[in-house]
Order: C-alpha cells, then structure tokens, then sequence
C-alpha cells in the first residue's frame, strides 16, 4: 500500500477535517484529530500536526495540501522498493485526470538553437476541452507546423491562457550569469501559471488543479523557485507528468500555442536575417550559423540563438 506523510500546522488540520467532513469515521486512533476515508484514501490527522495518507491515491490527496505541508516525509509502495522513474514522485495526476477542469501549462523551442523558449498555461471548460478534442488538438510535436498555424488561431479564442517567450539575448544572459535552462523552465512556468490563476479568480472560472508537463522532478522545481524568492501559493493541488500533453487536452492546448508562438518568432528572426532559419540543432543549423557569423558577425549570431549549445563552436570550426 502507498503512503505519505505530511506535516502541517494545527489551524491546517482543521481545513483538512472539514475539507473530508463528509468522509469523517467515527472513533479515531489514540492521539488523532480525526479519521476519513475516501474511494481511494485513508487520511488520519494526528495532533502532532502530521497527517498520514494510505492507499492508493494517497500521492493525489496529499499533493492537495502541498501549499500547506512543511514537507512531506515519505512516499511509498507495501512492498518498500524505491521506483526511482521520473514519474515517482507524490506530484502524480490521479487517475481521473481526463475528466478533471485543469490549467496545462508546457514550453517549446528548448532543444531549438534558433530561436527563444516559449511557455504556455491554458485553462479551458468541460466544454471546450471536448470541443478542442474534436479538432484532433494533441502534443504539437505529433501536428505539422502548417497545421499548428491553421489551428492555434482557432485555439486562442477557445481558452484562457498565458504566453511567456524568453528572447535568445536574455536567454544567453541568463545562461551566462549561471542559470541553467531547467530553472529558467521552472520561473517561466510558474509566471505562465500565476498569469493564469489571477485570470480565473478576476472572471470567477473554476478548475481543479494545475498539471505541467514535466521537465524536472517535482522537488527540483520547488528548489528552482524557492531559489528566485518564489513558491507555490494556491490551494489547488499542483501535478507533474511526462508527457502530459498525450493525457490531459489544456497540455496539448499550451503545446501547441506554445509551438504556434516559436513559429511565429522564428519567421520574425528569419525576415529580419533574409534567411530561412533552420529547427533544431543539427548540421544544417551548423551551416546556417556559420554563414550568419561570416556575413554578419557574433553580436548577430548571439542575438538569435541558444549560444551556449555545441552548434556555436562547431560554426566557427567551419569559417574559413
């Protein structure tokens, strides 16, 4: 049986007890606040402040309090072996996560060397999710990029969402002071959301949670924020998964606005280069680099690119 320990204050226990008032059981434990039982979870509060969760959603329904839980002391399953995969963690989206009211948000142009980063949160109702299911909306990196432009336009008048893109020379600054690209992933991520959550309480939309597809591990990205000064403030639960976007449609609607907007500025730094600027980072990209570098110089090639990627030196390695 999984389970999880978190630690919480004392006036946070009884947002938790009444939270689960109609799953109260009588006759708690010595020492307990009080006991509930839900479809899929046991939840016993202690006076301690400690809170156990058994069963198996007991990732799920401890990842309800994270806002409020000082830590959280253990994850695990009866048998007590360590599942060290990316997607074992107490972040996990419960298995219902198709039929929940969730914000998405996910991010594109990383592994580009043209080109910025672009980060999108997307909320969208029962109703559009279903509508934009119909249009076959699903992880951009499965939909050509002609279609991404026919139906991203489309997409924005169905959603409530929040585009974030990181420019190449504020990029390379970042980089150059020492951030890594996974934290600059975690404070764009958590802007995107935070747009979006204002948007929601502003126009009273509701939704269930927030699921972003996972780039890090869970606890990797608490440490990125609380790093800049930043943490999880909402009382809605916070879920991270690998390729999110395949299993919840407010992900696939970030992918693809997020990828619609990388388009669109990879067109911007094209006219402005008067040259076709390759995707991605292999040869070609290699070849396009170093013929920017020789027409126009490093200040140019700084101002369009992920400098620190392998495709710079190897550009300069094939000037004449």
């Amino acid at each position: 049986m999984s389970y999880a320990v978190i630690q919480v204050s004392k006036s946070d226990i009884e947002k938790i007890k009444k939270y689960y008032s109609k799953d109260l059981k009588d006759s708690p434990p010595q020492g307990a606040v009080f006991t509930a039982k839900t479809s899929g979870c046991s939840i016993t509060a202690y006076k301690s402040g400690k809170v156990l969760f058994q069963g198996k959603e007991a990732s799920m329904e401890a990842s309800r309090w994270n806002s409020s839980a000082s830590n959280i002391t253990k994850v695990q399953s009866s048998n007590g072996a360590k599942n060290k995969g990316v997607n074992h963690h107490s972040y996990q989206p419960p298995h219902n996560v198709k039929e929940l009211v969730l914000l998405g948000s996910d991010e594109t142009g990383t592994g580009d060397y043209f080109g910025p980063m672009t980060v999108v949160c997307a909320h969208l109702t029962s109703k559009q999710m279903n509508t934009i299911e119909s249009w076959g909306i699903r992880d951009s990196k499965m939909i050509n990029d002609n279609t991404i432009r026919e139906i991203a336009p489309r997409l924005v008048k169905e959603c409530t969402y929040s585009l974030l893109v990181l420019k190449n020379e504020k990029y390379n600054t970042l980089q150059q002071q020492g951030m890594n690209q996974g934290q600059m992933k975690a404070l764009l991520h958590h802007q995107a959301i935070e747009n979006v959550l204002k948007k929601c309480e502003e126009t009273n939309v509701e939704f269930e949670g927030v699921l972003i597809d996972q780039f890090v591990q869970p606890n990797r990205y608490f440490d990125y924020l609380k790093g800049k000064g930043k943490k999880w403030n909402s009382s809605k639960p916070l879920y991270f998964a690998t390729k999110a976007e395949n299993i919840h449609p407010a992900v696939a609607a970030a992918s693809v606005l997020a990828r619609y907007s990388f388009l669109k500025e990879m067109d911007k730094l094209s006219l402005e280069l008067g040259i076709t600027l390759p995707k991605g980072a292999g040869h070609l990209v290699d070849k396009i680099a170093s013929e920017i570098l020789q027409q126009r110089g490093k200040e140019t090639l700084f101002s369009c690119t992920k400098w620190h990627f392998a495709n710079t030196q190897k550009a300069m390695n094939m000037l004449p």
